[in-house]
């Protein structure tokens, strides 16, 4: 009798080895396996439908911030959400939280976080600090508040007003209007390295360009862009590589290109993107760059890894009843890729998602 029982134990563990679930493992224990890891889902405490991501940015595996809007019944409420390395979380207790508007940009400026605020029309800087939040008011109301940077030592915004394009220059202690050169119409965006390194890209009397602040004025930095193109988004890293990426057209037809500037001169490539928009694009603890693509899954996201000549795909997980899932944004977390984005559930409204990658 005992021998027959240990038949059947024995076989009933060997029926339980077959039909066990194949745990995929992740970060170092992927690594060590060597397995790639996948995107997993992150739960996002819900705001209220339908929502808008502005922005998300990282200082550190530890440390993430998204911004956006959510729709209140008297209009947009702007929307903050803080990554502690585990979870997310929502942030009311900034000033103008319960007011109408939006947030835009997140930038880390030392120890500090600054976020652009639409505060009932009027703009600011939010800066949290370890003593908790305040603003630093913008000097006057524009029509359109476009894109902010900061660094320290400086900040940007820029945007429009009833007399055409506004650049504001904050320098620590007060804020003043730059002048552009002649032939700018529109500035699209922004970004700096330092006080004396700050990047934009413009729409010109000529078509698209990219300028220079060198610390004494805005100039023309000669980049041989794409003919018939545009700039999407503009990576300045510590190492001095810049990467742009945009859209060139022809014939009518929209594809991404990418151009790296990699010390001594610009080199422009194509890779099969399609028409993606590339403002998320990041540079991932892998060294590739990052970028959430439009995905052909209704119920999956998809993200495109480009490494030099090579480009290749992945899927965020299944989401059950899903029929529109965007990533809008995503951030290098340590050796992780973090996502914030929208869903849309059959018979919903879009609400919020997040993904992480690694970790």
């Amino acid at each position: 009798m005992n021998g027959l029982r240990a038949a059947v134990v024995c076989l009933v563990l060997a029926c339980a080895a077959v039909v066990s679930p194949t745990v995929t493992p992740t970060g170092a224990v992927a690594r060590a396996a060597g397995v790639k890891p996948s995107w997993s889902a992150l739960p996002v405490p819900a705001a209220a439908p339908p929502v808008t991501v502005s922005d998300l940015a990282a200082r550190g595996p530890g440390e993430a911030w998204a911004t956006g809007y959510e729709q209140a019944a008297d209009g947009l409420r702007p929307m903050l959400y803080r990554w502690d390395g585990t979870a997310w979380s929502r942030d009311a207790t900034f000033p103008g939280a319960g007011e109408q508007g939006w947030l835009g940009k997140v930038q880390f400026v030392g120890k500090e976080v600054w976020i652009l605020h639409n505060r009932a029309g009027a703009g600011e800087i939010l800066r949290r600090s370890a003593s908790g939040w305040s603003t630093v008011p913008l000097p006057q109301t524009l029509w359109t508040y476009q894109d902010f940077t900061a660094v320290a030592g400086a900040a940007w915004v820029v945007g429009e007003d009833d007399t055409g394009l506004k650049v504001l220059h904050y320098d620590g202690s007060g804020w003043r209007t730059q002048s552009t050169p002649d032939g700018v119409l529109y500035l699209m965006g922004i970004t700096a390295r330092t006080a004396t390194d700050a990047w934009a890209w413009a729409d010109t009397t000529t078509g698209t360009a990219v300028l220079r602040w060198d610390g004494t004025a805005w100039r023309d930095a000669k980049v041989p862009l794409p003919p018939n193109s545009n700039v999407h988004t503009m990576l300045l890293e510590p190492s001095g590589r810049i990467t742009i990426g945009g859209s060139q057209y022809t014939d009518g037809v929209a594809r991404t290109y990418l151009m790296t500037w990699n010390g001594h001169a610009w080199r422009t490539t194509h890779p099969p993107l399609g028409d993606t928009y590339t403002e998320a694009m990041v540079r991932g603890p892998d060294g590739a760059l990052w970028l959430p693509v439009t995905s052909d899954r209704a119920f999956q996201s998809k993200y495109a890894r480009v490494d030099g000549s090579r480009t290749t795909f992945s899927y965020g997980p299944e989401r059950t009843n899903a029929i529109d899932v965007k990533p809008r944004a995503l951030a290098k977390t340590g050796t992780a890729l973090l996502s914030f984005g929208t869903v849309e559930i059959y018979g919903s409204k879009a609400n919020l998602m997040s993904e992480r990658l690694g970790g």
